[in-house]
């Protein structure tokens, strides 16, 4: 029999890597609602505030904490009631009342990490244009990442590039081309979580245009252009995590690990 109508569950151990849930923590996971960030991208908010930030110990709680009239979690600077509401790559969630401020980015592993952020870099996100046409009576439109529709934009944006989007004002204010020498962060294949400086770009007609990338120890490593985010034009124009988008080698990482050690003893 064929199954009838959109799935509403999900099970735990088919989640998203992304998300770091433990197997045994139950059968089911919560299933991201539609929104401006695909299934597989995005995780729910309901997760943040329980297995992120440990502000709840059950479902329970944190619905009690997004519902209640008197707290206030935001996305982009909207609040959000919804507990399932899909949070996804460059969001910026905002909880007044612990004062705590967070862009959702990926790890050099490519799980979801929080980076806490101070006041003037949560005035705005940056958004990847993915589509770009032209509308009803001539009105020239993007659409980005997260399913934002900007209209009357600067004719030289063009798709694959990205734009600084202010929360407040919900203006554009800076322009940053997906062209060789920009700092790019890379979103999806075996180098997800990267971050480098684009080296050479290769375009393949009716094929898979092809990037190439040098991280700042000066290993170089390739990708798909549709993995490529830039984050700045010679620098990064956002926090980056702890491990600052370089990949360590498997010695490299054991020695890490040793230092830390002892420096804990």
């Amino acid at each position: 029999k064929m199954a009838r109508g959109p799935k509403k569950h999900l099970k735990r151990v088919r989640a998203p890597s992304a998300w770091m849930l433990d197997k045994l923590g139950g059968v089911y996971a919560s299933r991201p609602r539609q929104g401006p960030h695909k299934l597989r991208e995005s995780i729910p908010l309901h997760c943040i505030l329980r297995y992120k930030l440990k502000y709840a110990l059950t479902n329970t709680e944190s619905t009690i904490i997004l519902k209640d009239p008197n707290n206030q979690v935001l996305v982009d600077g909207k609040i959000r009631r919804e507990a399932k509401y899909p949070v996804g790559l460059m969001d910026v969630v905002t909880i007044p009342k612990t004062n705590d401020q967070f862009r959702i980015l990926y790890d050099i592993k490519g799980r979801f990490v929080f980076v806490p952020l101070k006041a003037k870099q949560a005035e705005f996100k940056l958004c990847k244009i993915t589509k770009k046409f032209i509308g009803k009576n001539k009105v020239p439109y993007l659409v980005t990442h997260d399913a934002r529709t900007l209209r009357f934009c600067d004719p030289k944006i063009k798709v694959g590039d990205v734009v600084a989007f202010n929360l407040k004002t919900g203006q554009i204010t800076a322009h940053y081309k997906n062209e060789i020498g920009a700092t790019v962060l890379l979103i999806g294949g075996n180098n997800k979580g990267r971050v480098g400086t684009i080296t050479n770009i290769v375009a393949k007609p009716g094929k898979i245009d092809v990037v190439t990338c040098t991280d700042a120890r000066g290993i170089r490593f390739t990708t798909r252009l549709v993995n490529v985010f830039v984050i700045g034009t010679n620098k990064s124009e956002i926090i980056l995590p702890r491990d600052k988008g370089l990949k360590l080698t498997l010695l490299e990482h054991v020695e890490k690990n040793q230092e830390v050690e002892v420096e804990e003893e």
